[in-house]
C-alpha cells in the first residue's frame, strides 16, 4: 500500500495542471467532500442548470481548471418540437443565488447527439460530417441570443448534453468554491421560425510532429508551439501536423487560417449569428471573404489592464443575415497582443450560425402528433 501510495502520488505530480483538476473533482465529489449534485429546473421556455460544486485551489488558465458533464433534455415530460434561442451561463457561490465574477467561467458547451437528431429528421448524411457542437459560452462571451425568427430546432425530451469548465487566471491562497449556472433559452414551434445550423471553426497553426516542442525556429519560422500534442491537435489532408491551441510570446502578432473546408457549404446561404472564443491577449479575430478581399464581421475583445482576463467579447447577430458561397473561400484572422512579460496560451475560434434550407423543407411537413 506505501509503494503504491508513493507510485501513485509521483504520477499525480508530473500530471498537467488539467489532469489533476480532473482527478481532484472526481475525489471531491466520489467521497463526497464537495456537493456532487445537479440542480436541473425545466421550465416553460428555458432549462436551468446549476452544476456541481467545484473547488478552486490553484491558478486554472484555459482548458486547464475542474470541470463536469452530463447529458439532459429540456423537458422530459413531454415530446414537443421547440426552438433553442439563447445562452447564458454564470459563476455563482454554492448558495446558488449569489452571482460571483465570470472571470471564474472558462467555457460551457452545448452539444447534441448527431445520430439521434437526424436520423429523427431522416437527414442520415449528415451524421458524423462534423462534430456536433451546437455553440459555446466562455470567458468574455457568456450570454447571447440568435435573432429574432431564427432558432435551433430540438425536441424537448431529445437529449443534449452539457460540459461547463472553470477558470482562474488571477487569485491565489486558501482555495474557494463555486458553481456554474446555465440557462438555455427557447420557444414554441410555430411555422415563421427559421432553421440555424451550426459550424465550428478556428484556427490550427502547423507543428512539426517529431520535434513539436522546438518551434518556430529561425530555418522554420511558420511552426507554432502547440501547448500539448494530446489535445486539440489535427492532421491536414497532406500528413501535417497542426494545433488550435498554441503558445503566443509577449508582444503582437497576427495569425491567419484558411476556414473553407470547416464550413463545408454545398449551396449559399446566410450566415446569422456568431459567438466566439478567444483566449486573454487576443484583441481581435476576423471572418474573412478570401475571394472578395473583405472582411465579413470583426469580434472584438477587450482585456482587462490590471489583471489577466477577458472583459468582453463582441456577438454578431442579423436577421438579414450575410450571404456565403460554396465557391469562396474564407479565413479567421487573430490579432493578439501578449502584455505580459512571458508565454501565454491561445485559442481562437467561432460557432457561426447559418441558415438551414435542407432542414427548413422538413420542418415544413412536420405535423405535431396531437
Amino acid at each position: 500500500m506505501v509503494l503504491l501510495t508513493i507510485i501513485g502520488g509521483i504520477y499525480y505530480l508530473k500530471l498537467p495542471n488539467r489532469h489533476r483538476a480532473i482527478i481532484k473533482t472526481k475525489l471531491y465529489h466520489g467521497f463526497g467532500i464537495v456537493d456532487e449534485r445537479w440542480n436541473i429546473q425545466p421550465k416553460d421556455s428555458s432549462i436551468q442548470l446549476v452544476t456541481p460544486t467545484l473547488v478552486i485551489d490553484n491558478i486554472y488558465k484555459s482548458m486547464e481548471g475542474p470541470k463536469v458533464t452530463r447529458s439532459f433534455q429540456l423537458d422530459p415530460q413531454r415530446s414537443d418540437l421547440v426552438w433553442i434561442n439563447s445562452f447564458q451561463t454564470k459563476a455563482v457561490s454554492t448558495n446558488e443565488v449569489d452571482q460571483l465574477s465570470n472571470d471564474y467561467v472558462c467555457h460551457t458547451n452545448v452539444d447534441f447527439y448527431d445520430g439521434l437528431h437526424f436520423s429523427r429528421w431522416q437527414l442520415d448524411h449528415r451524421i458524423g460530417e462534423q462534430y456536433p457542437r451546437l455553440t459555446s459560452m466562455s470567458n468574455g462571451i457568456e450570454r447571447y441570443q440568435f435573432p429574432k425568427g431564427f432558432g435551433f430546432p430540438v425536441f424537448t425530451d431529445e437529449s443534449l448534453f452539457l460540459s461547463t469548465q472553470s477558470l482562474n487566471h488571477n487569485i491565489i491562497g486558501d482555495p474557494f468554491t463555486i458553481k456554474h449556472d446555465i440557462t438555455i433559452g427557447f420557444e414554441a414551434h410555430h411555422k415563421d421560425m427559421k432553421p440555424l445550423m451550426s459550424k465550428t471553426v478556428f484556427v490550427m497553426l502547423p507543428y512539426d510532429a517529431e520535434n513539436p516542442f522546438e518551434g518556430p525556429t529561425d530555418t522554420d519560422p511558420n511552426m507554432c508551439l502547440p501547448v500539448e500534442t494530446k489535445n486539440h491537435s489535427y492532421t491536414n489532408d497532406n500528413g501535417q501536423s497542426l494545433s488550435g491551441h498554441w503558445v503566443i510570446f509577449p508582444g503582437k502578432d497576427t495569425y491567419s487560417y484558411d476556414i473553407t473546408t470547416q464550413l463545408q457549404l454545398r449551396d449559399s446561404t446566410t450566415m446569422h449569428a456568431i459567438a466566439t472564443h478567444l483566449h486573454p491577449f487576443a484583441e481581435t479575430l476576423s471572418f474573412r471573404d478570401k475571394t472578395t478581399d473583405s472582411t465579413l464581421f470583426v469580434s472584438k475583445a477587450t482585456n482587462y489592464t490590471d489583471k489577466i482576463g477577458l472583459k468582453n467579447v463582441s456577438f454578431f447577430s442579423s436577421e438579414q443575415g450575410v450571404m456565403l458561397y460554396p465557391d469562396h473561400d474564407y479565413e479567421l484572422v487573430l490579432e493578439t497582443n501578449n502584455t505580459s512579460d512571458v508565454n501565454q496560451d491561445m485559442m481562437a475560434s467561432m460557432f457561426v450560425f447559418l441558415y438551414d434550407a435542407e432542414m427548413a423543407e422538413k420542418i415544413a411537413t412536420y405535423q405535431p402528433s396531437r
